[in-house]
């Protein structure tokens, strides 16, 4: 992601556009997939766009945790107005250039590997056991609460999934800079029944995001990264004080 993060300062200095940091995400997201160390034993392809997770530090048990990034990067920044469609126009050039940011930092494998280096199985109760299977592809945000089945083709008996709904930047101009991020657990039982779900926000303040000319771009991508586990780990210590009460259909 290196090159990419260069190329995204170079962009902020020299405006060079959206279009050249389009042209330049396939580098970055190549670069974070091979860079990024994960916490988690070594992966074994599972298909296409899936990798397979053994546990390192107790045998497999047939528990399985699939996982899905965001496809959804947004940025809102609002002034003294407080919001409107005029606020949003004169801050519409530089929402755009945060969203391409956004993108950069946290593409999908990057989300993920941010997930891996956590102790997922103890923050969101899973066994010890449990093989953890990450989706490449993000699934499309529209079908996030009409879907009731399983994502997956999995059969597995214990099953659960970790969905990452929203990446969301805010600018306000009383409350500051800030990341939010929306997940949602759903456990399901040996049918395609959801027996537990829990969707909630994390989110917590920026100092460095998003930089300004002269400023260390690859220390404000950085940033998010270590925002967007933060509010996972915010996430997940809310979802394990939710009662498990079965979902009504």
């Amino acid at each position: 992601m290196k090159t990419y993060l260069i190329s995204a300062s170079a962009f902020l200095l020299a405006s060079a556009g959206a279009a050249f940091a389009q042209e330049q995400a396939p580098t970055a997201t190549t670069e974070a997939a091979a860079a990024a160390p994960s916490a988690e034993a070594p992966a074994a392809p599972a298909g296409p766009e899936t990798m397979t997770y053994a546990p390192k530090d107790a045998a497999a048990d047939g528990c399985e945790l699939h996982i899905w990034p965001a496809e959804r990067m947004t940025s809102m920044t609002t002034g003294l107005l407080g919001g409107g469609l005029l606020d949003a126009a004169l801050h519409s050039n530089r929402d755009a250039t945060n969203r391409t940011l956004l993108a950069s930092a946290l593409d999908s494998p990057s989300q993920l590997d941010a997930l891996l280096s956590l102790d997922l199985r103890t923050m969101i109760k899973m066994t010890p056991g449990t093989t953890i299977v990450t989706h490449a592809k993000p699934l499309e945000r529209k079908t996030m609460n009409s879907v009731k089945t399983r994502r997956s083709d999995s059969q597995a008996t214990c099953y659960s999934e970790l969905i990452v709904a929203d990446v969301f930047y805010q600018k306000a101009a009383i409350y500051g800079r800030s990341l939010r991020t929306l997940f949602m657990v759903r456990e399901f039982g040996k049918d395609q029944k959801i027996d537990f779900e829990y969707k909630a926000w994390g989110g917590n303040g920026l100092k460095l995001f998003p930089p300004k000319e002269g400023d260390d771009a690859l220390a404000a991508l950085d940033e998010l990264v270590g925002v967007f586990k933060k509010n996972f780990e915010e996430y997940a210590n809310n979802e394990a004080k939710a009662p498990r009460k079965p979902v009504k259909s």
